[in-house]
């Protein structure tokens, strides 16, 4: 099931949008959703590495040790 939401852009965005649309073919729609869950992805990732350097029971390794453990 989709929802329709409003938003608000900048002319020069919009402009910018709808050139994309148009070279790929596709709808505004489509390309605001694809842009928004590789947003959304990227910002999971984000908090996820964010979580990961602030556990103090993590452990870390140096560059150089991970380059011996990958045999480099």
């Amino acid at each position: 099931m989709s929802t329709a939401i409003s938003v608000r852009l900048p002319k020069a965005l919009t402009d910018h949008l709808d050139s994309i649309a148009k070279e790929t073919e596709r709808s505004r729609s489509y390309i605001i959703q694809k842009a928004l869950e590789s947003y959304i992805e990227d910002y999971a990732d984000l908090q996820v590495a964010l979580d990961r350097l602030h556990d103090k029971t993590d452990s870390m390794i140096s560059g150089k040790e991970l380059r011996k453990s990958l045999g480099l």
